[in-house]
């Protein structure tokens, strides 16, 4: 079963930044979207940004200016630059794809990352 799997999470002062990666389990397996979700205690889980194929993104409006999505493609990872983090940003963020491929095979699903903690203080 092909997961996705993150890092890069951790703990930062509030203004700090953090780098989030996101990528297939397999090496052979490439993700050309996906979606940045985070969910903080309590509360539900939250669409934070989109990368799409071709470089198109979308963000939530409250980190709009501070978040970044991109993708390596030489390394076949998309990336979640965030940037002057906020305590409001904690949470533990998830990276989700419709689809992984391989040898020009699109592969539908609904995959995910196991999420990665990022805790802010101020």
């Amino acid at each position: 079963q092909v997961q996705l799997v993150e890092s890069g999470g951790g703990l930062v002062q509030a203004g700090g930044s953090l780098r989030l990666s996101c990528a297939a389990s397999e090496t052979i397996y490439s993700i050309d979207d996906v979606n940045w979700y985070r969910q903080a205690p309590g509360k539900q889980r939250e669409l934070v940004a989109q990368f799409r194929n071709g470089g198109h993104t979308n963000y939530r409006a409250s980190v709009k200016g501070r978040f970044t999505a991109s993708r390596d493609y030489a390394k076949n990872t998309m990336y979640l630059q965030m940037n002057s983090l906020k305590p409001e940003d904690t949470a533990v963020y998830y990276c989700n794809s419709p689809g992984v491929q391989a040898r020009g095979i699109l592969y539908p699903g609904d995959y995910w990352g196991q999420g990665t903690q990022v805790t802010v203080s101020s």
